[in-house]
């Protein structure tokens, strides 16, 4: 159940990349269009020397950079900034937290925390708030990713925040729920009579879940060196992915329910076993090559030193229960790939005999694409049959029938993620929000693979950027006699 909006957000972080280009701009929209409580005050914090008055000249700066052009409406940007105030801390230091705590003021009215900081510094952050009192029965915090690196160091942070926030008032942020078309997954199975009778092993052949990047590093080197593809995006994003599309239908779309059934699936996930890590898991590192028609360094090139941490990972991957026994999730993840794209595609079980088949007719399983980016769309691939008299006998093609996002919903503006996200903060709706024993139950699942990379001594594979990966990743589905979804 949803509690009451809060009056106040405290933005930790709000000098950095995120707050500019998502957290400020996603807070602006909904001020735009009203959303927000008339009383909300935003009060950011960073280690930046700024005063109110500076802020919002640094706020108003990063809004005229990253606001779409129709967005921008002056006197709308002028009373959000009204909401803006500022408050220099270093969550190291404890001698902070008094200033910032005198800066909120009374929080009797609520107050939401959104913690967008490294998870080195949780533990002086939550220790912090609760020595100045900001811990209290109003106060919700959320958490931005990484949440550990494995399983031990997760439960660590959990415990963390648990001593000051108890499991109700915590909300671990995973962007990609907050997209319209993740959420699109719940509304097509759930909301349309005529999958669910087929959405099993006995009608889906196999399931690939794709999320390709096309960028390399970029910022983020001592981050992502340390984490590599399957900590960055597998236990996260993709396994969240996964959950949707095999979760038990929830018997009301709720906060408890809807992650009840996912954490079932977190649960069900068969471990890899270090004999099984060679054969069910890819991994590899970008080498130099040419991505868009640029030529693009290798990954040690651009990290400037040489080192193991994959780029991309291909995993082969079972739910263990009754609906999905047999059906492998075929999940892949990379850097420097062909072409930026997300997406689920579900290919099911072929027609059990083709009376086409002696006329010329070859039929091809149906799939069902659920695009998530750059484009977001839902398409379904099914056999018609091509115009003509037939004298050669029947011949079928596939074509797609599709239901695309930005058409179908052409005057409604697209949200991105996070204004949904810190919508739901604010009014306290843990519904897209991940809850622990997800986590948990993810990050026990990957520590296994990694053990498994480690029995073995298995290294990543190069493979040049701009292609699709390894070629081991297309023996991985191909002698289960399946192609990826490339097209």
């Amino acid at each position: 159940m949803k509690r009451s909006p809060v009056s106040k957000l405290l933005l930790f972080g709000a000098t950095g990349d995120l707050a500019q280009r998502m957290l400020l701009p996603s807070l602006y929209g909904l001020h735009a269009d009203g959303l927000l409580p008339a009383d909300l005050a935003i009060f950011g914090s960073a280690r930046a020397d700024h005063d109110d008055a500076h802020f919002r000249t640094f706020v108003g700066k990063a809004l005229d950079e990253f606001l779409a052009a129709d967005r921008k409406d002056k006197a709308q940007i002028a009373s959000f900034l009204e909401r803006l105030y500022f408050q220099p801390a270093d969550l190291s230091d404890p001698a902070s937290f008094k200033p910032l705590a005198d800066k909120v003021g009374d929080i009797s009215g609520g107050l939401a925390i959104y913690l967008s900081t490294a998870p080195s510094l949780f533990e002086s952050a939550v220790e912090g708030l609760r020595s100045v009192e900001l811990t209290g029965e109003t106060v919700r915090i959320a958490l931005e990713k990484p949440l550990g690196y494995d399983l031990a160091s997760s439960r660590e942070i959990n415990d963390t925040v648990a001593r000051a926030f108890p499991e109700e008032r915590t909300f671990r942020i995973d962007h990609y729920l907050g997209k319209e078309t993740v959420q699109n997954i719940l509304a097509l199975r759930f909301g349309n009579s005529f999958f669910e009778p087929v959405w099993n092993a006995q009608g889906i052949d196999n399931i690939q879940i794709t999320v390709a990047e096309t960028v390399g590093l970029e910022d983020r080197a001592g981050y992502y060196d340390g984490a590599g593809a399957l900590r960055d995006m597998v236990a996260n994003h993709i396994l969240q992915l996964v959950a949707l599309i095999a979760m038990e239908p929830p018997a009301r779309y709720d906060m408890t329910d809807v992650r009840d059934e996912k954490a079932k699936v977190f649960r069900s996930l068969r471990l890899i076993a270090p004999e099984c890590a060679t054969r069910d898991t890819v991994i590899g590192q970008y080498n130099g090559g040419a991505v868009k028609g640029e030529i693009v360094k290798g990954y040690d090139e651009e990290l400037g030193r040489d080192s193991n941490t994959e780029t991309f990972v291909a995993v082969k991957a079972h739910v263990d229960n009754w609906r999905w026994q047999g059906v492998p999730f075929y999940l892949r993840t990379g850097k420097r790939m062909a072409v930026r794209r997300s997406e689920i595609a579900i290919q099911f079980k072929p027609v059990p005999h083709s009376m086409f088949s002696g006329r010329g007719g070859i039929l091809q399983p149906n799939t069902l694409v659920i695009r998530l980016q750059p484009e977001e769309y839902i398409q379904m691939l099914v056999m018609a049959k091509e115009p003509g008299l037939d004298r050669e006998g029947v011949r079928l093609r596939e074509v797609p029938l599709n239901l695309s996002m930005d058409a179908e919903f052409a005057g409604t503006r697209r949200r991105i993620a996070y204004e949904r996200l810190l919508l739901d903060l604010i009014e306290g709706d843990q519904t897209l929000f991940v809850r622990r024993d997800e986590v948990e139950a993810q990050w026990t699942w990957i520590d296994a693979i990694r053990a498994g990379w480690a029995a073995n001594d298995m290294k990543p594979k190069h493979y040049a950027s701009g292609t699709w990966g390894p070629a081991a990743s297309i023996a991985l589905t191909e002698r289960d006699g399946v192609t990826w979804q490339d097209d």
